[in-house]
């Protein structure tokens, strides 16, 4: 019999939101080299690889990205190192020179139990806040307002957000993908 995923992430909060979503798995921290790609599904896809090889045991890795149009969909998936290099504050900031303040946010969940890699992806259009707003969620929730709100993402209730987010999506579409035992 095969063992079931283990959902590898080193932010509990990831798997907070898988939770609510109904998928509670297993999760593990473990540590990973992370390409530099703008694309989530191509990270996820290194990732859930080498999570993989490393486990012998299937996985799920899931990995978020944040494009700005005014900048071409930069940084995607790479937004956890400008968070890292110069705070989420520093997005909007960034903007005060461009009119297009759009943004989609995005999220690529791979699982990979070896020879099976499976790829799914969600997003959801939105703005940059002209200013981190609220207190819930993490990383750069605070700056991102979904498309039909005027709130951020981390104003919302974890059942406001999970609603609309790019998250959902992506373990909704995933879900269409993989037999239905594998996630619950």
């Amino acid at each position: 019999m095969k063992l079931p995923p283990v959902f590898v992430t080193g932010r509990p909060e990831k798997a907070l939101e898988a939770e609510r979503l109904g998928f509670v798995l297993e999760r593990l921290d473990l540590d990973l080299p992370e390409p530099q790609a703008l694309s989530s599904a191509d990270v996820v896809e290194a990732k859930a690889r080498e999570a993989h090889r490393r486990l012998q045991r299937p996985v799920l890795v899931e990995d978020s990205g944040l494009a700005l149009h005014a900048w071409g969909g930069f940084p995607g998936a790479l937004v956890k190192w400008l968070e890292r290099s110069a705070g989420v504050a520093a997005i909007p900031r960034m903007l005060e020179g461009f009119a297009d303040r759009r943004a989609t946010a995005s999220c690529a969940i791979a699982y990979c139990d070896g020879p099976e890699l499976v790829v799914a992806g969600g997003s959801v259009e939105g703005t940059i806040a002209p200013e981190p707003r609220g207190k819930a969620g993490f990383g750069w929730d605070v700056i991102f307002i979904p498309e039909g709100d005027r709130r951020t993402f981390a104003e919302m209730s974890g059942e406001e957000k999970d609603r609309v987010s790019h998250r959902r999506r992506a373990w909704e579409a995933l879900a269409g993908k993989l037999p239905p035992e594998l996630l619950r």
